[in-house]
């Protein structure tokens, strides 16, 4: 940089600093050599050079090389700069009327708003301080709104804790925003943040918070199927209106074989398709006709495949709206429609509410209460819903016999896996939960360290769910006197990897009061005896329904003290446990639960129970030779 000033040295040069502050002459620090020096600075030596300086210097060092430049978004800071050293040399007014400049060519540095409302206040001003503040805070509802919004999108990242935050914040500025609270209180159980329903907002009870916490939040919150209707129905009301007179009609159709029609949005990689690929293969085409109904993404797996492959007629509504997909289940008059997603993410239960069959029922895929005036009947055993407790769902129990869920027989690969593989201890007893999650309470996990604090030679094998609830459920371990390496978590695995998995553990400890339903019928499969407490909501007994089913009752207990109990007593008596896994071993999955084709009739008479028939109707042509799109 060539400078004209025959006065000063070029900038950065100590010389020149010197030189400038030895001058004295107010002449010579207004002169045409020091502007044209100060403004030939970059920025960064313009803030380094001013650093050193006293604060009125400062301040004229700044304003000679704003003077010397348009003012703009970069100019900003310098703006900034030059309002906090006419501060501290004593000039409020002026350093009010930088800061406002920096905030008036940088809306977003709300720093320099803060700063001017300050220098207004030591400038005799409150007035327009307060002002100034005023105006530099967004409405409430907008920075209710944005909390929102980054709530909404850290939870679809996986930031739970940062979308906790966010949650919060929002609910602060606003607690009645049932949306909200329904994330936040599911977000704290997933990160193991216990009691989950304490989210300490001013004007937000824990009642509050109970009733908003959402249906899947409800089935791990309560072992009470009336307060989880209480938790679903208010949903409903808020989510899912009324549309008017039901498709359907009200006597049903006459069909030469009765119309089943299946509607879910995993048909895909989950639980519920492996569960269901084999019904829907079984069910006999002599007696009925399988439709299904997809709102499923595409993810390209075998599962999907297999699974739409085994419908007579496959329609794919995921990107049509509620009633043309209701008027396509219309057209196929389905006899007896199967919802298969109940409350869960992805469901569409505004389908449902235009009645599109005469015959509706919730299954499998929520093990709670769907309470939609157009839902007819909820899918379930003798054992999930006993007739003591058939009142409290809103919904008609069609009870299939034997157990409720569905399984697939189709034999996994064998994988050879090792204790060392897994990252296990050769010599410990291993207790396992593989579930989410969501569904440990701080009561189960209590009961879990007592279990380990009576059995020392034991380690407990959880599945790697967050990072937020492995360190939660770290901590209150090790608070509870336990050695952290005793709490071991399996990274998440493909299906076979993770069944062949379940083989090296000595016994699996079911959460309550939301049992594991697929996990469990896995455990059993792969020979691994599960402990469960029964209690007595549907899905605080579905382990119950499936140790029953498998005649291993002795793995279900009364309450949580029986629970740990029988728990120390199999890790510290060999041979009990040894009985258990024998029982097993002998095939008593194959028998009950894997025995596909008696299941399938047996679903198959529960369908043909509770279909509907006019008196005299003409038998209606097949509408899937015309159905669009079918696959």
């Amino acid at each position: 940089m060539t400078m004209n000033s025959p006065l000063l040295p070029l900038p950065g040069d100590r010389d020149w600093l010197d030189q400038v502050l030895g001058m004295s002459d107010a002449e010579a620090l207004q002169g045409p050599g020091f502007l044209r020096a100060v403004a030939g600075l970059e920025l960064s030596d313009l803030v380094g050079l001013a650093e050193g300086l006293p604060a009125k210097l400062a301040a004229h060092l700044y304003t000679a090389w704003l003077s010397a430049r348009p003012s703009s978004a970069d100019t900003a800071p310098v703006h900034f700069n030059l309002g906090v050293a006419l501060q501290q040399s004593g000039q409020p007014g002026s350093a009010a009327s930088a800061f406002a400049m920096a905030q008036r060519l940088r809306p977003d540095l709300w720093q320099a708003a803060l700063a001017q409302g300050a220098a207004l206040e030591s400038a005799g001003h409150p007035d327009a301080a307060l002002a100034v503040w005023r105006a530099a805070i967004p409405p409430a509802e907008a920075r209710r709104a944005i909390h929102v919004q980054l709530a909404r999108l850290l939870e679809d990242q996986g930031a739970l804790g940062p979308a906790m935050a966010e949650a919060r914040d929002a609910l602060l500025i606003a607690p009645d925003q049932p949306d909200v609270i329904q994330h936040l209180v599911h977000n704290r159980q997933r990160c193991a943040v216990w009691p989950p329903l304490a989210l300490n907002v001013p004007g937000l009870t824990e009642a509050e918070a109970a009733l908003a916490c959402g249906p899947l939040a409800g089935l791990a919150l309560f072992d009470d199927p009336v307060q989880q209707t209480r938790v679903a129905s208010d949903w409903v009301r808020r989510k899912v209106p009324e549309v008017g007179p039901a498709l359907a009609p009200r006597d049903g159709y006459a069909h030469d074989r009765m119309r089943l029609g299946f509607l879910s949005s995993d048909f895909g990689r989950h639980a519920m398709s492996f569960l269901v690929a084999q019904l829907l293969e079984k069910i006999d085409r002599r007696q009925f006709e399988v439709f299904g109904y997809c709102t499923s993404p595409n993810d390209g797996s075998e599962i999907r495949q297999r699974v739409l492959a085994a419908f007579d007629c496959v329609h794919l509504i995921r990107d049509i709206d509620d009633a043309a997909a209701a008027a396509a289940i219309r057209a196929d008059e389905i006899d007896v429609l199967i919802d298969l997603n109940g409350l869960t993410k992805g469901a569409r239960p505004m389908i449902l509410r235009h009645r599109p069959a005469p015959v509706q029922a919730t299954y499998l895929g929520y093990i709670g209460p769907v309470p939609l005036p157009e839902l007819d009947y909820l899918i379930c055993d003798a054992i999930t819903v006993p007739p003591t407790h058939e009142n409290a769902y809103g919904l008609r129990p069609l009870r299939i016999a034997g157990c409720y869920q569905a399984n697939d027989n189709t034999p996994p690969p064998a994988i050879a896996i090792t204790r060392r593989d897994a990252g296990l201890p050769e010599e410990s007893f291993v207790f396992a939960c593989h579930s989410h999650h969501y569904k440990v309470t701080e009561a189960m996990f209590g009961a879990w360290c007592a279990i380990l604090r009576q059995v020392p030679a034991s380690v407990l094998w959880l599945i790697d769910d967050n990072p937020e609830s492995r360190q939660s459920l770290t901590a209150r371990f090790t608070a509870g006197g336990l050695s952290s390496e005793r709490l071991i978590f399996a990274p998440r695995a493909a299906p076979d990897l993770y069944r062949a998995r379940l083989q090296l553990a000595d016994l699996f400890l079911d959460t309550a009061p939301y049992n594991a339903g697929t996990i469990a019928s896995d455990c059993l499969r792969m020979g691994l005896p599960v402990l469960t407490v029964m209690g007595q909501a549907f899905c605080a007994r579905m382990a119950a329904s499936l140790l029953t089913a498998v005649g291993l009752t002795e793995g279900i207990a009364a309450d949580m003290t029986d629970y740990i109990a029988r728990a120390v007593g199999l890790a510290t008596n060999p041979a009990r446990l040894a009985a258990m896994r024998a029982h097993l071993a002998g095939g008593a999955w194959n028998r009950t639960l894997g025995d596909s084709d008696g299941f399938a009739r047996r679903f198959e008479a529960a369908m043909a129970s509770v279909v509907l028939r006019p008196a005299m109707t003409a038998a209606k042509s097949d509408p899937c030779r015309m159905a669009e799109p079918v696959v």
